[in-house]
């Protein structure tokens, strides 16, 4: 999830000659305190600290299957973009791929796009999201024109980018529907009325989703999928214990 202050403040650090940590060997255990440091799991997905919008601590322990915030001393108002999104990902992220992702592809290609999470709720204000990326081109740099975000879990005054449209069922689960840019990319968020703390899903029943609202087309691309949080306050004990997630085509 990326707000207009996000996109930018990440664009102007990578240009200002800050790089993303290279994904290394898969390890359990692992501590992240890095701004963007990372390290890869199950040699499938990445880790990311991405502490993007701030200069306090952050810092992750990265499981074999995920990671938890173990440290976080930054706070934002709630009227602003959060800190940070430590987040598990397939796919590319900023250059930063996953290991043998068949990421990006059309999704005029996809035959098959599934995803499985378990999350761990703790204090602090934040929301549980997990990203869907598109673009009309097969981008694996900068930012992305379309983000779905699916808040599993909101705490605190926060609100998705832009109003609310209305309610919708997707995979079987009944959302408040969220429609707006941040002035970088388009975000179209489905909001869960209660948290949701593990859930076994197809991705495409959202993709379909927002295509049907005209946001995107067929021959536009799936670039990854992402599972974190982004916390304005707090959060130290939020957790992603398990995630997984396949496309094929």
């Amino acid at each position: 999830m990326r707000s207009t202050v996000r996109a930018l403040v990440a664009i102007g650090l990578l240009a200002a000659g800050t790089v993303l940590a290279g994904a290394g060997p898969a390890q359990a255990d692992t501590t992240i305190c890095q701004q963007y440091g990372s390290t890869t799991i199950q040699g499938r997905y990445v880790v990311q600290n991405n502490r993007w919008g701030s200069s306090a601590t952050q810092c992750i322990n990265v499981t074999s299957t995920g990671f938890q915030i173990t440290q976080q001393q930054g706070s934002a108002p709630t009227n602003g973009a959060p800190l940070s999104y430590p987040s598990v990902f397939l796919g590319c992220h900023y250059t930063n791929c996953s290991p043998g992702s068949s990421l990006p592809m059309q999704v005029s290609r996809i035959r098959s796009a599934t995803s499985s999470i378990n999350y761990r709720y703790a204090g602090g204000t934040y929301n549980a999201s997990y990203d869907i990326w598109l673009d009309p081109t097969p981008k694996t740099n900068g930012v992305n024109q379309m983000e779905i975000m699916i808040w599993f879990n909101r705490q605190g005054s926060i609100q998705p980018i832009g109003s609310a449209v209305g309610n919708t069922t997707v995979g079987g689960r009944t959302w408040q529907v969220w429609r707006g840019s941040n002035g970088a990319n388009n975000v179209i968020s489905y909001v869960a009325p209660s948290p949701v703390y593990s859930w076994s899903f197809n991705v495409m029943d959202f993709v379909n989703d927002v295509r049907n609202r005209g946001a995107i087309t067929t021959s536009w691309y799936l670039t990854s999928i992402q599972a974190g949080f982004e916390p304005w306050n707090g959060g130290v004990g939020l957790a992603v214990d398990n995630f997984s997630a396949s496309v094929s085509g």
